[in-house]
């Protein structure tokens, strides 16, 4: 999905509806940008953002140019921007591939404007219980929660919640990620490719969850 053209709906998707409250112009970090399959599309939807990313692997070659990127471990590393130099921080499906979040919680509240805000998406533990519905996506689309090998624990909301609360966070909002068109091909997902067979039955089961932390 290019959203270079859908700027005027970002509204259809949770991850760009937090973008939408971003200032013009302003300085937004993603932490555990990987590919940077995310922050490129951030980039499509809101070119004025000033964008940095930071993950232990990553492919900055990938990233939108002009991105700020810092090879590190967000468990253990402190990031080398400014305190008070970021409007929001994204993190998308990185809690519950780590075990210790105090430092993760601490450079956030660090780097936050105030008043700043927060978005973590992570699956939602309903995804303890499926079972892939596709043969041919067995062992190449994490749909089980464990189908990843990497994942080590499930990150309900209210856990999240309570792990930043002493760094000096507050729960906004809390809720199911969507795209709202990729959940409504879902009924008539029989005329689609495997794959996107099932990235449009994530979408309408609801197979992520999300927390929008505010800096106090």
């Amino acid at each position: 999905m290019n959203w270079t053209r859908l700027r005027k709906m970002l509204w259809i998707d949770t991850r760009f509806r937090f973008l939408q409250n971003v200032p013009a112009g302003g300085s937004l970090l993603d932490i555990g940008s990987s590919e940077g399959q995310t922050i490129s599309h951030f980039k499509e939807a809101r070119p004025d953002m000033v964008l940095h990313a930071t993950d232990l692997e990553g492919k900055p070659e990938l990233y939108p140019a002009g991105t700020q990127f810092h090879r590190g471990d967000i468990t253990a590393d402190a990031l080398p921007w400014a305190a008070a130099s970021m409007d929001a921080i994204t993190c998308m499906h990185l809690v519950e591939h780590i075990s210790s979040f105090d430092q993760l919680f601490k450079e956030c509240n660090r780097l936050l404007k105030n008043g700043g805000a927060l978005y973590i998406e992570t699956p939602h533990p309903k995804t303890l219980s499926l079972s892939m519905p596709y043969a041919s996506q067995a062992g190449k689309f994490t749909y089980n929660f464990y189908d990843d090998l990497t994942h080590q624990q499930i990150m309900p909301l209210g856990k999240i919640a309570t792990l930043a609360a002493p760094h000096g966070f507050s729960v906004v909002q809390v809720g199911t990620s969507r795209n709202w068109l990729f959940a409504a091909l879902f009924p008539f997902s029989f005329f689609l490719s495997p794959r996107k067979k099932i990235i449009s039955r994530v979408h309408f089961i609801g197979w992520s969850a999300y927390v929008i932390l505010r800096k106090r």
